[in-house]
């Protein structure tokens, strides 16, 4: 039986933050796709506050641990917001001051990809909006730049910005803390990946 292990990188949207279930995104996705005809290993390696600087000296060494040679391996992306943090507003000392250069940001995403892409099927997924609208704009802008960059190194991209804020249940519950929801906001989410095409066609849902 084929082995498919997909390790799932990035920040606190990754992880699941704020869903009681404990379940988040990716535990829904997988769940989703089971199957008698192979068998799904998940690893969910995202790290609450994560830049995607962070996640790009991480990702290489984790996944390697984690993918036997025999086994089917890919990856999963999804960063941009905590690029997008105005540190200084923060910290109460002004405004203006992200935590990356949104150049920086780019790079470090490219960097990431064109390593990944080389070696593994590779899937990334766009920041989501947030109760903040200044950093709703930052990560508008991130997920443009994302998904002209997603082209051209031919990595499948979903854009969530768009959806989700068209979305009642997740601009509900992320009023909460101001960027995470609940559970169903996080199965608003998963179903958005279940009906990309990106994802089916790894799984040959029809």
């Amino acid at each position: 039986m084929k082995e498919i292990r997909i390790c799932f990188f990035g920040d606190s949207f990754v992880n699941g933050s704020g869903d009681p279930t404990y379940l988040g995104w990716t535990s829904r996705v997988c769940a989703a796709v089971s199957s008698p005809h192979y068998k799904l290993t998940h690893y969910n390696l995202g790290l609450c506050g994560n830049s995607s600087q962070q996640i790009e000296a991480r990702w290489h060494s984790e996944a390697t641990l984690r993918f036997a040679n025999e086994c089917d391996a890919r990856l999963v992306f999804a960063f941009g917001t905590n690029d997008n943090r105005d540190i200084a507003k923060e910290a109460g000392t002004g405004e203006g001051s992200f935590l990356l250069d949104p150049k920086n940001s780019l790079a470090s995403a490219h960097r990431i990809l064109s390593q990944a892409v080389a070696h593994y099927p590779t899937l990334l997924i766009g920041p989501p909006p947030t109760a903040d609208e200044a950093m709703n704009q930052r990560n508008l802008a991130s997920s443009q730049a994302y998904a002209d960059l997603a082209a051209e190194l031919a990595v499948p991209y979903l854009d969530t910005y768009h959806p989700l804020r068209q979305n009642e249940v997740w601009m509900t519950e992320i009023a909460a803390d101001g960027y995470h929801p609940a559970a169903a906001g996080y199965t608003a989410l998963a179903d958005l990946i279940l009906h990309w095409s990106a994802w089916q066609d790894w799984f040959y849902i029809k």
